[in-house]
């Protein structure tokens, strides 16, 4: 274009067209490796650079940056850290599974501690290395013209050595990556003689025949590979994920038990592991961990994790796996370039790719050396043709005039060529000794049988299949070794947070001022009728235990609040706390206002049966909703049910869609109808009238009849209590004024709450001031409606009950103890 003038473009097409430019630069010059000799640019020109310097794995080692140095001003139009952070990449045991640069100083570590300055450091190629350079001098690859056109570079190195799969590679390119793990040499060298010795039926070759073989990847840190159909999905169509888990030992101390890791997953830091392990622990995500060390040597790797007294290994590591790196996920995608194009690649193509690479090589090489033998028997036929008449060559040769005659004459007189007549004129007179006629007959008889192997080898694809596989072989011979990461099978992976923490039966609290707490139900042993309990709950002053329950940590806990709305948490994240201790805060656990109070909690083993979830407020409105509509409560909540102004929700229970509901209220009265009164509603619903009530009075509890329920437990606040038969309570319409309950009167107080029960249930009642008391049921006088009861808690004049929890005595793992205790006490 001449200066000066103007050309208008397309901004579209100009933009895309240079986008393009950059991509396919980045993809094929620096970011994804040949799939032929597995390096990418970078690489390839280090090792020929260290070459050509004639830095070999038998020569001195030499500065870094010299190397570095060549590299750039020879070969690599880039920075001098990309040059050497690729060398010294190749020099670290932890990151290559067979290093190609044989490294001397600081190359970095494990630790993420990075590489001495490069004039500190010293390097020289590794053995193996040679074998990716070998018979690059014989034109068995093609060269190009360096960045400066003054030098020539190979495309590709004529490697021996299966390098792009035993050692692996990782990139970021434009628009795509590449990530491919690396293996153990001896089972890919198998894995290649499997494809030759089946070369006629290539294509019946499945991913399982190979993996007799390769039977996954082989990281240079070791660890452990959890195996499953990703792994061969991987291999079959070259994407795919595995899961890499450290290495660790379970030492058994006088004290406690510690947990010690060897190794760890490919690619992840050791310092990082220890700071993250250091994190949950502070975080409480983790528990049970005491001490945390790190005993590493130049012996090998040790993290130390020291457990307390009586904590569960499998459990805390199990939470390791699950928070920190010590299980992480290795995405495998095995891009490289085929013929400078991205292709993604399945374990039988990359085999065939480097069978097929090997096999042009050998050809290359054969012809190569084909025609310098050819050449040499060609001079050396002429050699022994003169010597056969070397009396009549010196005459010729004497009796020229010059040296071009004397060549002239002997092509003429012996049927020589000019190369054969130049060889002649340059044979030295000791060449005459019959010794050295007879060491040119031997050379030229072993010449040309050198010549008939290779032409009969080019003449037969076997054969150098054959060669193929006998080089290979050797290759794993020689640099092979066991495997360093273990495979294993059938071992799940996946992490239910709930599969961390030991089932256990727990008591949920709350109070009225919302401190929600956890307590192992095995601190509460059950007393005689009439006991004075046990101190259940430290409370704040002018704080009460508003509501209690009984469930497993493996539930999930509804919790509804006096706006309608619905939060949910598994029971294990409760807050864990002691019988006596106040708990947290409940804005502490889940996302509410701070004026926004619960009035209700559900413990809900699985979301998957069929159900429904009964609700009822203190105005006595009642509605029903299919358990379903909660199994996914999002963390600001849901609402639950629409509420009139000044209304609660109370109670919320679960039904199977054909069981009755008892609603009781605070004068006494109590209904009994079946739940198919109630209509199944949306959410958002507000519900329909459960009781006629009368004045001020209001619910005080709601409860649904199960199957094995036989009687209704009543309670006042003054402590009296009754069970009553559950035929005694007639089924009626919806919407009635119901039966009496409890005879009311001012010694028994008002009814606190009412529940229904069987006869294998014991029963926790909890006071206004925190104090529980645990008894059976049959401690309790059956009476009639009409009756007061007797007297089940002793309450203090200026204290009332609060509410009752069910225990399930064949749910409870403390039966055998809480047996003992009864029979003691008579």
């Amino acid at each position: 274009m001449v200066a000066g003038n103007i050309r208008t473009v397309n901004i579209n097409e100009e933009m895309r067209g240079s986008y393009l430019d950059y991509a396919m630069s980045v993809i094929v010059a620096r970011a994804l490796p040949d799939a032929r000799d597995g390096l990418k640019p970078v690489h390839r020109r280090i090792l020929y650079a260290m070459h050509d310097m004639g830095i070999r794995p038998n020569s001195s080692h030499k500065k870094s940056a010299r190397i570095v140095g060549d590299v750039l001003g020879k070969y690599h139009p880039h920075g001098d850290t990309a040059v050497y952070d690729a060398m010294a990449r190749m020099a670290q045991s932890f990151s290559l599974r067979y290093m190609l640069v044989d490294g001397q100083g600081n190359f970095g570590s494990v630790d993420g501690d990075r590489p001495a300055a490069m004039r500190y450091t010293e390097a020289r190629m590794a053995q193996i290395s040679a074998e990716l350079l070998a018979d690059i001098g014989m034109d068995t690859v093609d060269f190009t013209d360096n960045y400066d056109g003054q030098l020539q570079e190979p495309v590709v190195l004529p490697t021996r050595v299966p390098n792009m799969l035993i050692n692996g590679a990782s990139g970021i390119a434009v628009g795509m990556a590449t990530n491919i793990p690396p293996h153990n040499l001896h089972e890919i060298s198998r894995a290649i003689e499997y494809l030759i010795d089946n070369h006629e039926t290539a294509d019946e070759i499945t991913v399982d025949d190979l993996m007799q073989f390769v039977s996954g990847p082989d990281f240079p840190t070791g660890a452990n590979i959890i195996a499953t159909e990703e792994l061969k999905e991987a291999y079959a169509t070259g994407r795919g994920r595995i899961t890499v888990r450290a290495t660790h030992e379970l030492e058994d101390l006088d004290s406690a038990m510690r947990l010690v890791f060897t190794e760890i997953p490919y690619q992840v830091s050791k310092s990082t592991i220890i700071e993250r392990i250091a994190l949950v622990v502070r975080e409480g995500r983790v528990d049970g961990i005491r001490d945390l060390r790190d005993e590493s040597d130049r012996d090998g790797m040790r993290i130390v994790v020291e457990l307390k007294r009586g904590a569960q290994p499998m459990k805390v590591l199990n939470q390791l796996y699950k928070y920190t790196q010590l299980q992480s996920t290795f995405g495998i995608q095995m891009l490289a370039l085929v013929n400078n194009e991205p292709r993604l690649l399945s374990l039988k193509k990359s085999l065939q790719i480097f069978i097929d690479h090997r096999y042009e090589v050998i050809v290359r090489r054969s012809e190569y050396e084909l025609g310098k033998l050819r050449q040499r028997a060609h001079i050396l036929e002429g050699l022994i043709k003169a010597l056969d008449q070397v009396d009549a060559v010196i005459r010729t040769i004497r009796n020229a005039n010059d040296t071009e005659t004397a060549r002239l004459q002997l092509m003429n007189r012996f049927d020589l060529s000019e190369d054969q007549a130049n060889a002649i004129l340059d044979m030295q007179l000791r060449r005459l000794a019959a010794l050295e006629q007879q060491k040119l007959r031997g050379e030229f008889d072993e010449v040309m049988s050198r010549i008939g192997y290779l032409e009969d080898l080019l003449n037969s694809p076997k054969k150098i299949l054959a060669l193929i596989r006998e080089d290979v072989g050797e290759i794993a011979e020689t640099f092979g070794d066991e495997r360093q990461t273990t495979i294993q099978y059938g071992i799940s992976t996946s992490f239910n947070e709930a599969d961390l923490v030991e089932e256990d039966n727990i008591i949920v609290t709350l109070t009225e001022q919302g401190y929600v707490k956890r307590v192992s139900a095995s601190e509460f042993r059950a007393q005689r009728r009439g006991g004075k309990g046990i101190i259940g709950m430290a409370t704040r002053d002018e704080d009460a235990l508003y509501d209690i329950f009984h469930c497993s940590t493996h539930d999930t806990v509804l919790f509804f609040t006096d706006r309608g709305k619905v939060y949910s948490e598994m029971a294990f994240r409760l807050p864990d706390s002691t019988r006596t201790a106040k708990g947290s805060i409940i804005q502490s656990v889940l996302p509410m206002e701070m004026d926004e109070h619960v009035t209700a909690m559900l413990p809900v083993a699985s979301f998957e049966r069929e159900g429904y979830f009964v609700m009822t407020t203190r105005s006595g409105r009642i509605k029903r909703v299919a358990l379903s509509d909660f199994a996914a409560v999002r963390p600001s909540g849901l609402i639950a049910i629409d509420l009139s102004e000044n209304d609660t929700l109370g109670w919320v229970k679960y039904t199977d869609g054909e069981q009755h509901i008892v609603v009781a209220t605070g004068s006494g009265q109590a209904i009994r109808f079946h739940e198919g009164d109630v209509r199944v509603m949306g959410r958002t619903a507000g519900g329909v009238h459960a009781i006629k009530l009368a004045g001020d009075d209001g619910v005080v509890g709601m409860d649904v009849i199960k199957q094995e329920d036989t009687h209704i437990l009543v309670i006042s606040e003054n402590g009296y209590g009754k069970r009553t038969h559950i035929d005694d309570y007639p089924v009626q319409r919806r919407y009635g004024s119901g039966v009496v309950t409890l005879n009311v009167t001012e010694r028994t107080g008002p009814v606190a709450s009412m529940r229904s029960i069987g006869s294998d249930d014991d029963i926790m009642l909890i006071t206004m001031d925190g104090t529980v008391i645990r008894s059976r049921l049959e401690q309790i006088r059956e009476t009639g409606r009409n009756a007061q009861g007797v007297t089940v808690m002793n309450v203090d004049e200026d204290d009332r009950v609060a509410g009752i929890a069910l225990i399930s005595v064949e749910d409870e793992a403390a039966d055998e103890e809480d047996a003992a205790v009864l029979d003691e006490t008579g």
